[in-house]
């Protein structure tokens, strides 16, 4: 701010302004604040963000459309499942391909490849086509790129020489999937429902495109393409194999828990009631975010083995409002064990190959998702919803038991 100064002048003594310099802002003691204090960082959060939500959207939306178009939930469930086997496949290539050619230069055609097979799938079932062309088309839907492993990367990159920084954007990003896969689901149905029946595709569709595009074009912020990489397939890595082994045990937790839960409710109550499990993870990984001290992954492990028994017990009681609430509680567990994981991941990761890594402790989740569905809907069929709530309980204890047999 001014203020006045006596000061000689060329017609003799006067007040001349004087200038003080500003005070220098305190740092915020928020970490979120700090994260998104380096230019470009908002951006390009925005456009993941937009790309991500519509991977919340697509199996639901493509669910049903298919059963609407061919009366047959089975068709439907073995579509998705194909183009669940075929990312499975596809997505660690795709990843490797970003890692040496940059991320704008692999996932905007990779991401166009993908759109073009929904819309192609959503004009087989307008046109009512044969049944193996879904299963064509959406097969060509798995070369999406992995658009949270992208902007893991980045936070990698921009805060490489700030451990804490990373901890808290890999925080953020576990709250930004659950946020994501929270209303996905929601937002497709209300489309189909409210709309047509394609309409959750169409959007889904629009929105991922978009946002990948809003994305790639914050290059200030991409990671360097290493098109000579001489490290080998993070597979080798020491460490890598089991710590995937407890990302598909993990999975397994999550596709048994959605089956059983919506068994268990069978009615309009079971979407709700699952959106808590998530939302428990969400506000449990911002708060994890902020901790400046880390936890391990087997004691994460430990606490989430505990919490999954709280659904089994109330689903014995027979109570939704109780179920709800244990499943809130119980989803809390699941931010941290993940970040933790996620971390651990990058750790053993060479840099030149980091969306190679990430790309593949996803895909064993899938892989583990797709397994504890299919459990969760034999042991539904044949034993009881009440009695499924065994399987998070068993497949959380599994990761338990992995992670601390490859502790050194």
């Amino acid at each position: 701010m001014p203020h006045s100064l006596l000061a000689p002048t060329p017609a003799g003594p006067g007040l001349a302004p004087r200038y003080r310099e500003p005070a220098p802002r305190r740092p915020s003691a928020n970490p979120y604040v700090r994260l998104f204090a380096l230019p470009g960082t908002r951006a390009f959060t925005a456009g993941n963000l937009v790309a991500r939500l519509p991977m919340g959207m697509f199996s639901v939306s493509a669910v049903i459309m298919i059963a609407g178009g061919y009366g047959s939930y089975a068709l439907a469930g073995a579509v998705t499942a194909t183009g669940l086997a075929a990312t499975a496949v596809v997505a660690p290539w795709t990843a490797r391909l970003v890692d040496r050619y940059g991320q704008a230069r692999v996932a905007v055609p990779a991401a166009l490849l993908a759109v073009l097979g929904q819309l192609a799938l959503v004009l087989c079932v307008r046109a009512g086509a044969p049944a193996w062309t879904l299963f064509a088309c959406y097969a060509a839907t798995a070369t999406a790129p992995n658009t949270g492993g992208m902007s893991r990367a980045r936070w990698a990159h921009l805060y490489r020489d700030d451990p804490a920084a990373r901890h808290t954007a890999n925080a953020f990003e576990q709250a930004a999937d659950e946020l994501c896969f929270m209303l996905g689901p929601v937002l497709a149905a209300f489309l189909c429902a409210a709309l047509f029946p394609e309409a959750g595709s169409l959007a889904g569709a629009a929105l991922f495109l978009g946002g990948v595009l809003v994305f790639a074009a914050q290059r200030s912020t991409e990671p360097p393409p290493s098109p000579r990489a001489s490290a080998g397939s993070p597979l080798r890595a020491p460490g890598m194999a089991p710590l995937l082994g407890v990302f598909l045990a993990l999975g397994a937790v999550f596709g048994a828990m959605e089956v059983v839960t919506l068994a268990y409710v069978d009615g309009p109550a079971a979407g709700p009631v699952l959106a808590l499990q998530a939302a428990g993870s969400c506000a449990a990984g911002l708060l994890y975010g902020r901790v400046r001290r880390t936890v391990g992954l087997v004691p994460c492990l430990v606490a989430m083995t505990a919490l999954m028994a709280l659904p089994l017990s109330a689903a014995r009681g027979g109570a939704l409002p109780l179920l709800a609430g244990a499943l809130l509680v119980a989803g809390m567990a699941t931010a941290p064990t993940l970040v933790t994981g996620m971390s651990r991941v990058q750790s053993l990761t060479p840099p030149s190959r980091l969306n190679e890594g990430m790309t593949l402790a996803v895909t064993a989740l899938l892989g583990g998702i797709a397994a504890g569905s299919a459990a969760g809907g034999w042991t539904v069929e044949h034993v009881g919803a009440a009695y499924g709530y065994v399987l998070p309980v068993a497949a959380a204890g599994t990761a338990l038991l992995l992670a601390a047999a490859r502790r050194p």
